[in-house]
């Protein structure tokens, strides 16, 4: 249960993968493809996020599926199928579906395809609407089986982060955050050969894709990696075509047999090119993935196999850390009651919610929650927050069991260094 998540969307970034090289070869040629592919498996970002049960990593995969079938962006438009653009349509409609932001990518797309089209009434009313209308239709039918009543969730979606500026109830970035800092660390080593490879291949369409998407999440005050992540792998693909003209073969004369004859001599700028990504990325991508920020899923796991111990002491978990800070029960799949502190938006900005209140101060805030709690066998905390609250621990007979390295470095708040589990002990 916990690992088949990760393996289903672990086949399902494979078919973004095998589209960002299918979209390549159609583009740029097999050499470019086989180059933005490696640029692909061996960016770091993209090895520690596609492969994430996240809606962005199922966004970027139908973003990429979508991409290789519009007429639009192919060198002759007029020679793609006909039955292409409705498989773009409903990739592009599903993508919007799991989240409405994906509209920015497909906002710019069509209006490339309604310029290009001779025949745009028919693929406007033919095409567009009733593929959006049908998808449409169904998430509206789901989200009532599961709400119970009418709810149009994309309509609230965009109210909350657009219209109503929630989205900056986590925070705010400046306006520029994506072009020097965001988006510039995802790239990372490939900047220099996505730029050149943009350059070099004029394919300003998706060159402008890319512009657009960094330029009106730029315009929201929240701002986070993972929302532009579907460009991604179109920057990597240039830096495929940048790489595949660096490696361009060269022929050497050498003497064979007497004679004059040919060896091919790859270039040396390529090697030194792919030994320059590797080095900067691989360590990268295996510490973000496999040591950075571990401990939430160290924690997690312990518990897990701590409930199912014949003698179990854990009847119920409370979690004093920001919200949302462990797998929770996509981890434990036991039926233990649990909490953490609340994070749930206001309507007036100046309320601060549990967590904010938690993280402001910790022993207060656990003094006047302790008051009116349910006793839990169990409490886990971060370290930054362990060291006020010790006493308040041990007044009310809690003591540590186990503790689990989780950062070297902080992120957005103070440095969590570890993660502690503390249980009750009877007197």
């Amino acid at each position: 249960m916990i690992r088949a998540p990760r393996l289903f969307q672990s086949m399902i970034s494979a078919i973004g993968d095998l589209y960002l090289y299918k979209l390549s070869r159609v583009l740029f040629g097999d050499s470019s493809a086989i180059w933005a592919l490696f640029a692909q498996l061996t960016n770091w970002f993209m090895f520690f996020c596609i492969n994430r049960t996240l809606s962005n990593s199922l966004e970027t995969v139908l973003t990429l599926v979508s991409l290789y079938y519009w007429p639009c962006l192919r060198p002759s438009p007029s020679a793609v199928p006909s039955g292409y653009r409705y498989c773009a349509l409903l990739a592009a409609a599903v993508a919007c579906a799991i989240r409405p932001t994906s509209a920015i990518t497909w906002i710019y797309i069509g209006i490339l395809e309604l310029f290009t089209t001779r025949n745009k009434l028919k693929f406007v009313c033919l095409e567009v609407v009733p593929i959006g209308a049908l998808v449409l239709g169904l998430t509206f039918l789901l989200d009532y089986l599961l709400y119970g009543s009418w709810v149009v969730v994309p309509l609230n979606f965009m109210k909350f982060n657009f219209f109503s500026s929630g989205g900056d109830y986590y925070g705010t970035h400046p306006w520029h955050w994506y072009m020097t800092q965001g988006f510039t660390v995802m790239l990372f080593t490939f900047i220099p050969f996505s730029i050149a490879g943009i350059v070099e291949s004029k394919e300003w369409k998706l060159a402008g894709l890319i512009a657009w998407v960094l330029g009106v999440y730029s315009l929201l005050g929240h701002k986070e990696f993972r929302f532009v992540l579907p460009v991604l792998p179109i920057a990597l693909m240039f830096s495929g075509y940048s790489l595949s003209e660096l490696g361009q073969c060269e022929l050497a004369k050498k003497k064979v047999n007497g004679g004059v004859g040919y060896r091919v001599k790859h270039s040396r700028k390529l090697k030194m090119a792919l030994l320059f990504l590797l080095v900067t990325n691989a360590p990268m991508a295996i510490y973000m993935s496999m040591v950075h920020q571990r401990g939430a899923e160290d924690v997690m796991n312990y518990l897990s196999e701590a409930v199912r111990d014949k003698e179990n002491t854990i009847n119920h978990i409370l979690f004093l850390t920001p919200c949302h800070a462990t797998p929770y029960y996509s981890t434990l799949h036991q039926n233990i009651p649990m909490c953490f502190l609340d994070c749930t938006p206001s309507e007036e900005r100046v309320t601060m919610d549990e967590s904010d209140q938690f993280l402001a101060n910790p022993l207060d805030f656990a003094t006047r929650f302790a008051q009116n709690w349910t006793r839990p066998s169990h409490i886990v905390l971060f370290d930054s927050q362990e060291n006020l609250l010790k006493e308040f621990l041990h007044s009310h007979n809690f003591s540590e069991i186990k503790r689990f390295f989780h950062a070297h470095f902080k992120v957005d708040r103070e440095l969590q260094a570890s993660i502690v589990v503390y249980g009750f002990r009877d007197c």
